[in-house]
Protein backbone atom coordinates (compact mmCIF):
# COMPACT_ATOMS: atom_id res chain seq x y z
CA UNK A 1 0.00 0.00 0.00
CA UNK A 2 1.44 3.59 -1.18
CA UNK A 3 1.88 6.08 1.40
CA UNK A 4 0.01 8.60 -1.37
CA UNK A 5 -3.37 6.07 -1.11
CA UNK A 6 -3.24 6.73 2.84
CA UNK A 7 -2.70 10.04 2.36
CA UNK A 8 -5.87 10.06 -0.38
CA UNK A 9 -7.87 8.47 2.28
CA UNK A 10 -6.96 10.69 4.96
CA UNK A 11 -7.87 13.81 2.36
CA UNK A 12 -11.01 12.41 1.40
CA UNK A 13 -12.43 11.86 5.33
CA UNK A 14 -12.51 7.93 5.10
CA UNK A 15 -9.53 7.74 7.92
CA UNK A 16 -8.88 9.97 10.81
CA UNK A 17 -5.03 11.90 11.13
CA UNK A 18 -3.88 9.00 14.04
CA UNK A 19 -5.44 6.10 11.91
CA UNK A 20 -3.27 7.78 8.91
CA UNK A 21 -0.17 7.62 11.40
CA UNK A 22 -0.74 4.53 12.63
CA UNK A 23 -1.02 2.87 8.85
CA UNK A 24 1.69 5.30 7.95
CA UNK A 25 4.16 3.67 10.81
CA UNK A 26 3.47 0.49 9.54
CA UNK A 27 3.86 0.35 6.11
CA UNK A 28 7.19 2.17 6.71
CA UNK A 29 8.06 -0.45 9.23
CA UNK A 30 7.19 -3.65 6.82
CA UNK A 31 8.54 -1.46 3.56
CA UNK A 32 9.93 -4.39 1.67
CA UNK A 33 13.57 -2.99 -0.32
CA UNK A 34 12.17 -4.59 -3.85
CA UNK A 35 14.64 -2.49 -5.52
CA UNK A 36 17.36 -4.16 -3.34
CA UNK A 37 15.70 -7.42 -3.73
CA UNK A 38 15.61 -6.61 -7.24
CA UNK A 39 19.31 -6.01 -7.31
CA UNK A 40 19.66 -9.50 -5.39
CA UNK A 41 17.92 -11.24 -8.01
CA UNK A 42 19.80 -10.07 -10.99
CA UNK A 43 23.16 -10.89 -9.55
CA UNK A 44 21.81 -14.21 -8.78
CA UNK A 45 20.31 -15.13 -12.16
CA UNK A 46 23.33 -13.91 -14.20
CA UNK A 47 25.71 -16.38 -11.85
CA UNK A 48 22.94 -19.05 -12.13
CA UNK A 49 23.10 -18.21 -16.48
CA UNK A 50 26.67 -18.43 -15.94
CA UNK A 51 27.12 -21.73 -14.59
CA UNK A 52 24.31 -22.61 -16.71
CA UNK A 53 26.67 -21.35 -20.30
CA UNK A 54 29.54 -22.71 -18.61
CA UNK A 55 28.65 -26.48 -18.21
CA UNK A 56 26.66 -26.39 -21.69
CA UNK A 57 30.08 -25.25 -23.63
CA UNK A 58 31.54 -28.10 -21.86
CA UNK A 59 28.61 -30.50 -21.85
CA UNK A 60 29.96 -33.33 -24.04
CA UNK A 61 33.31 -32.93 -21.86
CA UNK A 62 31.45 -34.17 -19.06
CA UNK A 63 31.10 -38.21 -18.53
CA UNK A 64 28.10 -39.15 -18.54
CA UNK A 65 28.03 -40.72 -15.15
CA UNK A 66 29.36 -37.91 -13.52
CA UNK A 67 26.34 -35.50 -15.06
CA UNK A 68 23.66 -38.22 -13.97
CA UNK A 69 25.46 -38.62 -10.69
CA UNK A 70 24.95 -34.60 -9.42
CA UNK A 71 22.02 -34.37 -11.20
CA UNK A 72 20.80 -37.55 -8.99
CA UNK A 73 22.68 -36.11 -5.90
CA UNK A 74 20.83 -32.23 -6.20
CA UNK A 75 17.49 -34.63 -6.28
CA UNK A 76 18.42 -36.61 -3.20
CA UNK A 77 19.65 -33.21 -1.63
CA UNK A 78 16.25 -31.39 -1.60
CA UNK A 79 14.39 -34.73 -0.59
CA UNK A 80 16.09 -34.40 2.25
CA UNK A 81 15.72 -30.91 2.88
CA UNK A 82 12.37 -31.65 2.56
CA UNK A 83 11.63 -34.24 4.59
CA UNK A 84 14.24 -32.98 7.17
CA UNK A 85 13.23 -29.54 8.16
CA UNK A 86 9.81 -29.12 5.86
CA UNK A 87 7.98 -27.68 9.12
CA UNK A 88 10.74 -25.55 9.74
CA UNK A 89 10.66 -24.18 6.50
CA UNK A 90 6.72 -23.87 6.51
CA UNK A 91 6.87 -21.83 9.40
CA UNK A 92 9.19 -19.18 8.09
CA UNK A 93 7.82 -19.30 4.57
CA UNK A 94 5.25 -21.68 3.05
CA UNK A 95 6.53 -20.40 -0.82
CA UNK A 96 10.03 -21.65 0.20
CA UNK A 97 8.78 -25.20 0.47
CA UNK A 98 6.24 -24.68 -2.68
CA UNK A 99 9.60 -23.64 -4.53
CA UNK A 100 11.74 -26.78 -2.89
CA UNK A 101 8.92 -29.12 -4.20
CA UNK A 102 8.15 -27.86 -7.26
CA UNK A 103 12.30 -27.70 -8.22
CA UNK A 104 12.71 -31.27 -6.81
CA UNK A 105 9.81 -32.36 -9.46
CA UNK A 106 11.15 -30.40 -12.09
CA UNK A 107 14.75 -32.18 -11.68
CA UNK A 108 13.10 -35.71 -11.30
CA UNK A 109 11.33 -34.93 -14.74
CA UNK A 110 14.35 -33.53 -16.32
CA UNK A 111 16.65 -36.59 -15.18
CA UNK A 112 14.43 -39.11 -17.32
CA UNK A 113 15.46 -36.97 -20.25
CA UNK A 114 19.11 -36.76 -19.43
CA UNK A 115 19.25 -40.29 -18.66
CA UNK A 116 17.81 -41.23 -22.23
CA UNK A 117 20.28 -38.83 -23.54
CA UNK A 118 23.53 -40.66 -21.75
CA UNK A 119 22.19 -44.04 -22.97
CA UNK A 120 21.01 -43.28 -26.07
CA UNK A 121 17.44 -44.85 -24.75
CA UNK A 122 14.10 -43.88 -26.24
CA UNK A 123 10.55 -44.51 -25.64
CA UNK A 124 6.67 -43.29 -25.87
CA UNK A 125 7.03 -39.94 -24.14
CA UNK A 126 3.93 -41.37 -22.06
CA UNK A 127 5.85 -44.05 -19.99
CA UNK A 128 8.68 -41.68 -18.34
CA UNK A 129 6.21 -39.33 -17.60
CA UNK A 130 4.12 -42.24 -16.08
CA UNK A 131 7.32 -43.34 -14.01
CA UNK A 132 7.80 -39.27 -12.66
CA UNK A 133 4.11 -39.31 -11.76
CA UNK A 134 4.12 -42.83 -9.71
CA UNK A 135 7.43 -41.33 -8.32
CA UNK A 136 6.84 -37.54 -7.89
CA UNK A 137 3.25 -37.07 -7.84
CA UNK A 138 2.95 -38.15 -4.44
CA UNK A 139 5.68 -35.51 -3.00
CA UNK A 140 3.72 -32.98 -4.56
CA UNK A 141 0.44 -34.36 -3.26
CA UNK A 142 1.71 -34.67 0.18
CA UNK A 143 3.54 -30.75 0.41
CA UNK A 144 2.71 -29.10 -2.11
CA UNK A 145 0.55 -25.55 -0.85
CA UNK A 146 -0.55 -23.70 -3.81
CA UNK A 147 -0.78 -23.27 -7.37
CA UNK A 148 2.58 -24.55 -8.84
CA UNK A 149 2.38 -28.04 -7.16
CA UNK A 150 -1.68 -28.64 -8.18
CA UNK A 151 -0.54 -27.32 -11.74
CA UNK A 152 2.67 -30.08 -11.52
CA UNK A 153 -0.13 -32.82 -10.77
CA UNK A 154 -2.45 -32.12 -12.54
CA UNK A 155 -0.85 -30.94 -15.76
CA UNK A 156 1.71 -34.02 -15.79
CA UNK A 157 -1.69 -36.33 -15.73
CA UNK A 158 -3.04 -34.69 -18.62
CA UNK A 159 -0.16 -34.82 -20.94
CA UNK A 160 0.60 -38.76 -19.49
CA UNK A 161 -3.03 -39.43 -20.78
CA UNK A 162 -2.90 -37.82 -23.77
CA UNK A 163 0.53 -39.31 -25.06
CA UNK A 164 -0.36 -42.32 -24.25
CA UNK A 165 -3.59 -41.96 -26.26
CA UNK A 166 -1.82 -40.61 -29.34
CA UNK A 167 0.80 -43.29 -28.87
CA UNK A 168 -1.72 -45.98 -29.06
CA UNK A 169 -3.52 -43.82 -31.99
CA UNK A 170 -0.24 -43.82 -34.08
CA UNK A 171 0.03 -40.29 -33.79
CA UNK A 172 -1.71 -39.40 -36.03
CA UNK A 173 -1.24 -42.51 -38.19
CA UNK A 174 -3.96 -44.20 -39.88
CA UNK A 175 -4.48 -47.14 -37.02
CA UNK A 176 -7.67 -48.25 -35.82
CA UNK A 177 -7.61 -49.46 -32.23
CA UNK A 178 -10.92 -51.42 -32.32
CA UNK A 179 -13.78 -50.66 -30.14
CA UNK A 180 -12.59 -51.80 -26.82
CA UNK A 181 -9.50 -49.31 -26.92
CA UNK A 182 -11.14 -46.45 -27.54
CA UNK A 183 -13.51 -46.78 -25.03
CA UNK A 184 -10.57 -47.28 -22.51
CA UNK A 185 -9.04 -44.67 -24.24
CA UNK A 186 -11.52 -42.67 -23.42
CA UNK A 187 -11.44 -43.36 -20.37
CA UNK A 188 -7.85 -42.72 -19.48
CA UNK A 189 -8.51 -39.11 -21.00
CA UNK A 190 -10.89 -38.21 -18.43
CA UNK A 191 -9.47 -40.13 -15.89
CA UNK A 192 -7.44 -36.33 -14.50
CA UNK A 193 -11.15 -35.12 -13.28
CA UNK A 194 -11.27 -37.46 -10.73
CA UNK A 195 -8.65 -35.20 -9.12
CA UNK A 196 -11.42 -32.69 -8.22
CA UNK A 197 -12.72 -36.07 -5.94
CA UNK A 198 -9.88 -36.09 -4.20
CA UNK A 199 -9.37 -32.56 -3.31
CA UNK A 200 -12.95 -32.59 -2.19
CA UNK A 201 -12.13 -35.11 -0.16
CA UNK A 202 -9.47 -34.20 1.84
CA UNK A 203 -9.85 -30.21 1.45
CA UNK A 204 -11.50 -30.03 4.57
CA UNK A 205 -9.49 -32.61 6.39
CA UNK A 206 -6.20 -31.34 5.46
CA UNK A 207 -3.87 -28.43 6.96
CA UNK A 208 -3.30 -27.17 3.19
CA UNK A 209 -6.75 -26.53 1.92
CA UNK A 210 -5.40 -23.98 -0.49
CA UNK A 211 -3.54 -26.41 -2.31
CA UNK A 212 -6.44 -28.75 -2.63
CA UNK A 213 -8.80 -26.07 -3.71
CA UNK A 214 -6.27 -25.46 -6.58
CA UNK A 215 -6.09 -28.98 -7.41
CA UNK A 216 -10.36 -28.67 -7.58
CA UNK A 217 -10.38 -25.92 -9.89
CA UNK A 218 -7.39 -27.03 -12.59
CA UNK A 219 -9.62 -30.50 -12.32
CA UNK A 220 -13.11 -28.49 -12.92
CA UNK A 221 -11.42 -26.35 -15.43
CA UNK A 222 -9.94 -29.50 -17.79
CA UNK A 223 -13.34 -30.88 -17.44
CA UNK A 224 -15.16 -27.61 -18.46
CA UNK A 225 -12.28 -27.12 -21.47
CA UNK A 226 -13.16 -30.90 -22.92
CA UNK A 227 -16.66 -30.35 -23.29
CA UNK A 228 -16.32 -26.61 -24.92
CA UNK A 229 -13.65 -28.50 -27.19
CA UNK A 230 -16.02 -31.20 -28.07
CA UNK A 231 -18.66 -28.34 -28.77
CA UNK A 232 -16.11 -26.28 -30.90
CA UNK A 233 -15.39 -29.74 -32.74
CA UNK A 234 -18.88 -30.53 -33.51
CA UNK A 235 -19.89 -27.34 -34.76
CA UNK A 236 -16.67 -27.34 -37.21
CA UNK A 237 -17.64 -31.01 -38.40
CA UNK A 238 -13.79 -31.57 -37.17
CA UNK A 239 -15.36 -35.24 -35.70
CA UNK A 240 -15.56 -36.87 -39.43
CA UNK A 241 -17.96 -39.19 -41.13
CA UNK A 242 -16.99 -42.81 -39.94
CA UNK A 243 -18.34 -44.89 -37.51
CA UNK A 244 -20.54 -42.98 -35.33
CA UNK A 245 -21.78 -45.80 -33.42
CA UNK A 246 -17.87 -46.27 -31.90
CA UNK A 247 -17.12 -42.68 -31.52
CA UNK A 248 -20.22 -41.97 -29.64
CA UNK A 249 -19.47 -45.08 -27.39
CA UNK A 250 -15.65 -43.76 -26.66
CA UNK A 251 -17.19 -39.97 -25.72
CA UNK A 252 -20.06 -41.47 -23.42
CA UNK A 253 -17.44 -43.08 -21.53
CA UNK A 254 -15.42 -39.72 -20.98
CA UNK A 255 -18.84 -38.28 -20.56
CA UNK A 256 -19.47 -41.12 -17.55
CA UNK A 257 -16.70 -40.87 -15.79
CA UNK A 258 -17.38 -36.91 -15.53
CA UNK A 259 -20.52 -37.19 -14.56
CA UNK A 260 -19.20 -39.70 -12.07
CA UNK A 261 -16.33 -37.42 -10.45
CA UNK A 262 -19.03 -34.91 -10.46
CA UNK A 263 -21.77 -36.69 -7.96
CA UNK A 264 -18.73 -37.77 -6.01
CA UNK A 265 -17.19 -34.38 -5.19
CA UNK A 266 -21.31 -33.12 -4.66
CA UNK A 267 -21.22 -36.45 -1.67
CA UNK A 268 -17.39 -35.49 -0.58
CA UNK A 269 -18.23 -31.67 0.01
CA UNK A 270 -22.00 -31.17 0.89
CA UNK A 271 -21.70 -27.39 0.69
CA UNK A 272 -23.09 -24.91 -1.92
CA UNK A 273 -19.22 -24.07 -3.57
CA UNK A 274 -18.93 -27.91 -3.57
CA UNK A 275 -22.68 -28.94 -5.23
CA UNK A 276 -21.83 -26.50 -7.74
CA UNK A 277 -18.90 -27.82 -8.67
CA UNK A 278 -19.93 -31.10 -9.00
CA UNK A 279 -22.78 -29.98 -10.62
CA UNK A 280 -20.00 -28.28 -13.20
CA UNK A 281 -18.47 -31.53 -13.88
CA UNK A 282 -21.27 -33.94 -14.52
CA UNK A 283 -22.83 -31.28 -16.48
CA UNK A 284 -19.69 -31.26 -18.79
CA UNK A 285 -19.84 -35.03 -18.79
CA UNK A 286 -23.22 -34.53 -20.14
CA UNK A 287 -22.32 -32.00 -22.70
CA UNK A 288 -19.78 -34.44 -23.93
CA UNK A 289 -22.24 -37.26 -24.51
CA UNK A 290 -24.43 -35.10 -26.93
CA UNK A 291 -21.85 -33.33 -28.42
CA UNK A 292 -20.80 -35.70 -31.36
CA UNK A 293 -24.28 -35.83 -32.11
CA UNK A 294 -24.58 -31.86 -33.25
CA UNK A 295 -21.95 -33.20 -35.48
CA UNK A 296 -21.63 -30.72 -38.65
CA UNK A 297 -24.95 -28.83 -37.19
CA UNK A 298 -23.62 -25.30 -35.97
CA UNK A 299 -26.79 -23.92 -34.25
CA UNK A 300 -27.10 -26.94 -32.61
CA UNK A 301 -23.30 -27.12 -31.49
CA UNK A 302 -23.31 -23.42 -30.57
CA UNK A 303 -26.30 -23.63 -28.51
CA UNK A 304 -25.21 -26.99 -26.68
CA UNK A 305 -21.65 -24.99 -25.99
CA UNK A 306 -23.95 -21.90 -24.65
CA UNK A 307 -25.92 -23.84 -22.22
CA UNK A 308 -23.15 -25.43 -20.85
CA UNK A 309 -21.51 -21.81 -19.69
CA UNK A 310 -25.43 -20.78 -19.13
CA UNK A 311 -25.31 -23.92 -16.33
CA UNK A 312 -21.82 -22.54 -15.09
CA UNK A 313 -23.11 -18.83 -15.23
CA UNK A 314 -26.55 -20.13 -13.11
CA UNK A 315 -23.84 -22.36 -10.56
CA UNK A 316 -21.93 -19.32 -10.37
CA UNK A 317 -24.51 -17.01 -9.41
CA UNK A 318 -25.81 -20.00 -6.04
CA UNK A 319 -21.99 -20.57 -5.19
CA UNK A 320 -20.86 -16.40 -5.43
CA UNK A 321 -18.64 -16.66 -7.35
CA UNK A 322 -18.14 -13.19 -9.27
CA UNK A 323 -15.17 -13.75 -11.41
CA UNK A 324 -16.52 -17.11 -12.91
CA UNK A 325 -19.45 -15.27 -13.49
CA UNK A 326 -18.22 -12.99 -15.27
CA UNK A 327 -16.29 -15.26 -17.04
CA UNK A 328 -19.22 -17.32 -18.27
CA UNK A 329 -21.38 -14.14 -19.48
CA UNK A 330 -18.45 -12.98 -21.95
CA UNK A 331 -17.75 -16.34 -23.20
CA UNK A 332 -21.35 -16.68 -24.21
CA UNK A 333 -21.21 -13.02 -25.60
CA UNK A 334 -18.17 -13.91 -27.67
CA UNK A 335 -19.95 -17.42 -29.13
CA UNK A 336 -22.76 -15.52 -30.35
CA UNK A 337 -20.41 -13.16 -32.52
CA UNK A 338 -18.83 -16.33 -33.77
CA UNK A 339 -22.23 -17.91 -34.79
CA UNK A 340 -23.48 -15.01 -36.09
CA UNK A 341 -19.78 -14.75 -38.71
CA UNK A 342 -20.84 -19.01 -38.98
CA UNK A 343 -24.31 -18.06 -40.50
CA UNK A 344 -23.74 -14.83 -42.27
CA UNK A 345 -20.51 -16.02 -43.85
CA UNK A 346 -21.91 -14.55 -47.65
CA UNK A 347 -23.24 -11.20 -45.77
CA UNK A 348 -19.52 -10.28 -44.99
CA UNK A 349 -18.35 -10.00 -47.94
CA UNK A 350 -20.21 -6.84 -48.39
CA UNK A 351 -20.06 -3.47 -47.05
CA UNK A 352 -23.53 -4.01 -45.28
CA UNK A 353 -22.93 -7.14 -43.87
CA UNK A 354 -20.19 -5.64 -42.24
CA UNK A 355 -21.92 -2.92 -40.89
CA UNK A 356 -24.67 -5.08 -39.27
CA UNK A 357 -21.71 -7.55 -37.84
CA UNK A 358 -20.04 -4.20 -35.94
CA UNK A 359 -23.72 -3.44 -34.85
CA UNK A 360 -24.42 -6.66 -33.41
CA UNK A 361 -20.95 -6.97 -31.55
CA UNK A 362 -21.36 -4.19 -29.96
CA UNK A 363 -24.96 -4.96 -29.12
CA UNK A 364 -23.85 -8.40 -27.29
CA UNK A 365 -20.75 -6.36 -25.76
CA UNK A 366 -23.18 -3.82 -24.40
CA UNK A 367 -25.80 -6.66 -22.98
CA UNK A 368 -22.48 -9.11 -21.53
CA UNK A 369 -21.55 -5.98 -19.61
CA UNK A 370 -24.77 -5.07 -18.25
CA UNK A 371 -25.63 -8.60 -17.35
CA UNK A 372 -22.66 -8.64 -15.63
CA UNK A 373 -22.75 -5.45 -13.48
CA UNK A 374 -26.61 -6.07 -12.39
CA UNK A 375 -26.46 -9.82 -11.37
CA UNK A 376 -23.12 -10.89 -10.81
CA UNK A 377 -22.63 -11.64 -6.92
CA UNK A 378 -20.96 -8.84 -4.87
CA UNK A 379 -18.40 -11.29 -3.17
CA UNK A 380 -16.29 -14.13 -4.29
CA UNK A 381 -15.65 -16.28 -1.35
CA UNK A 382 -13.01 -19.02 -2.22
CA UNK A 383 -14.63 -21.47 -4.57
Amino acid sequence: MSARKIVQWHDAGLIDADTRDRLLAYETEHARPLVLWAVFGIGALAIGLGLVSVIAANWEDIPGLVRLSVHFALIAGLLAALFLREQRLAQRSPWAVEALVFVTAALGLTFFGHLGQVYQTSSPLWQPLAVWLALFAPLLLLMGRSWPAALAVLGGTVWCAWEYATDMTGYGAVRDPGLGWLMWLAFVIACPVAFALLAAALRARSDRPDFWRRLEQLALAYAVAGASFACAIASANAFGETALLREWASMAVSGAVLVLAGLGVTLARPTVSGRMTGAIIAGAGGVLVFAYACNDLTVPAALLFMALWAGIAAAALAAQWRGVFQLSVGVIALRLIILSFELAGDLLTSGFGLILSGVMILGVAWVAVRVSKRFAPREEPGA
